[in-house]
C-alpha cells in the first residue's frame, strides 16, 4: 500500500542540524512486524506511525520505534509526529492544543512562538542514583566522581538517568566509553550572559551495548527540565543546547506555566513522498 511520508527535522536551529525523523502518515493496517522493519530500514533514531486514536479526547495515535524496539513516549518523536500530522491536513478537535495518544497515555502539543511545544509527561522512576549506578556512571564516562555535581533517575519512559557535571565545558569535553549499558543524559550550565543555559548530550547503548549519542532529544530535556526545576538549579524560561560534539546544532526551548513544563523546538519538513510498505 501506498503511504503518505514525512522526514522531519526537529529541534534545529536550521534544517538539517536538528534530529531527523521518519513519519509514516498513513500507518492505518501494518503490523507491528512491519513497523519494526520499516524503522530499522530507516536506520535513524526514531520512526513514527500515525494511527487512529482509541480515545474520544485524542486527535490520533502515535507508534514509536527505533531501528530494534517500540517507544512508549519520546519527545522528538512527538514534535516531528505533531508537525508531519498538522502539515498532512489534521485538524485538531482543539484549535490550541493537540492531544497525541501514545505508550504513555495522552500528550499535550501546542503552538509555540512559531514552534511546537510538548507538555513534559510525569516522571515513572525518579530520585538519586544508587551509589552502584554512579560508579557506573563513573565508568561509562571516563571522568572522576568528583566531576559529577548530582546524578538522578529522570526516566519519563525511554530510561534516563540525569547526570549534573559542573560546567558546559565538562559536558562537552566528556569522551564516553564505547561501550555501556546506562541511558545517560548529560547537562552542565554556561556562564551568565551566554546565548543558552545549558549544554546537554544523551549517550544510549544499542542492544549490543555500543554506546551513540543523540542528536537532540526532547523526552530527556523534559525530564532533566523537571529535575532541575524542582531542585532549583534552573530557572524558567531557558534555552538549552545539544548536539554539539557531533556536528548538529539543537535548542530546546523550556517553560514553566503554572504546573506544566513545556518543552518546545522547530519542526521542518524536509522530505515529503510516499513509502509502499
Amino acid at each position: 500500500m501506498r503511504r503518505r511520508f514525512i522526514q522531519v527535522d526537529v529541534f534545529g536551529v536550521a534544517t538539517f542540524r536538528g534530529n531527523p525523523l521518519a513519519v509514516v502518515v498513513d500507518g492505518d493496517g501494518l503490523s507491528d512486524d512491519e513497523m519494526q522493519q520499516f524503522a530499522n530500514w530507516t536506520n535513524l533514531s526514531e520512526t513514527t506511525f500515525i494511527v487512529p486514536t482509541t480515545r474520544p479526547d485524542a486527535d490520533y495515535q502515535v507508534r514509536i520505534f527505533t531501528a530494534a524496539t517500540e517507544l512508549p513516549f519520546a519527545g522528538h518523536p512527538t514534535l516531528g509526529t505533531c508537525h508531519a500530522w498538522l502539515e498532512a491536513g489534521g485538524v485538531p478537535l482543539d484549535p490550541g492544543a493537540i492531544v497525541q495518544e501514545c505508550g504513555v497515555g495522552l500528550v499535550r502539543v501546542r503552538p509555540s512562538g512559531g514552534r511546537l511545544a510538548f507538555a513534559a509527561p510525569p516522571l515513572i522512576r525518579s530520585g538519586p542514583a544508587e551509589p552502584e549506578v554512579i560508579s557506573e556512571v563513573v565508568e561509562q564516562l571516563g571522568i572522576h566522581s568528583d566531576g559529577i555535581v548530582a546524578c538522578e533517575w529522570v526516566d519519563n519512559g525511554p530510561g534516563w538517568l540525569g547526570v549534573l557535571l559542573e560546567s558546559a565545558e565538562a559536558v562537552l569535553a566528556a569522551r564516553p566509553l564505547p561501550t555501556g549499558r546506562l541511558k545517560l543524559g548529560l547537562i552542565g550550565a554556561y556562564e551568565p550572559g551566554s546565548a543558552v543555559e545549558f549544554e546537554v548530550r544523551a549517550l544510549f547503548p544499542s542492544p549490543d551495548g555500543v554506546v551513540f549519542e543523540d542528536p537532540v532529544t526532547g523526552s530527556l530535556n523534559a525530564s532533566l527540565a523537571q529535575w532541575l526545576l524542582r531542585t532549583g538549579r534552573a530557572t524558567s524560561p531557558y534555552v538549552a543546547q545539544q548536539g554539539t560534539v557531533i556536528g548538529r546544532n539543537g535548542r530546546v526551548h523550556i517553560e514553566q506555566i503554572g504546573t506544566d513544563i513545556w518543552v518546545a523546538g522547530n519542526t521542518m519538513s524536509c522530505i515529503t513522498g510516499h513509502v509502499d510498505i
